[in-house]
């Protein structure tokens, strides 16, 4: 069965931000930030269901010489819980700086925001680099 979206995930030990776009228009959008919490899986499997979601994409740090981390260690463990919990392509996509293009952004904007907000537009970014690469959606067709 062909899905219509694709959704990223920005995982933090706090919080979660999630991105979605079209398959077809390719245009991702900040979603929601979730708390990292025992209630995660529920709130995202109505998610996935409401928008229809065929792939997640989870943002993938490293530090800057591309080594892994404490926090790269987290995502790896999280990601196993969600190919358990999920029967669908689960894809990792470099995050490097995504954070704080995000909070950049937002911050030239000269309007509050939450934290939340960065993480959201963090997970738009991560989508947003894994779309503009072709070899990625031909992994999904």
């Amino acid at each position: 069965m062909q899905h219509n979206s694709i959704l990223a995930l920005d995982v933090g030990g706090k919080r979660i931000g999630v991105a979605v776009a079209s398959i077809i228009a390719r245009l991702p959008r900040p979603l929601i930030t979730l708390d990292n919490d025992d209630g995660f899986m529920a709130s995202l499997q109505n998610i996935i269901e409401i928008e229809d979601v065929g792939a997640i994409v989870v943002g993938y740090p490293r530090d800057m010489q591309g080594d892994s981390t404490q926090q790269t260690q987290e995502v790896e463990a999280f990601t196993a819980k969600l190919r358990q919990e999920f029967a669908m392509p689960i894809i990792y996509q470099d995050e490097a700086l995504t954070s704080k293009h995000a909070e950049a952004e937002l911050d030239s904007k000269k309007k509050g925001y939450a934290r939340g907000d960065i993480d959201s537009l963090a997970a738009t970014y991560i989508l947003q680099d894994f779309l503009n690469d072709p070899k990625n959606l031909n992994e999904l067709a």
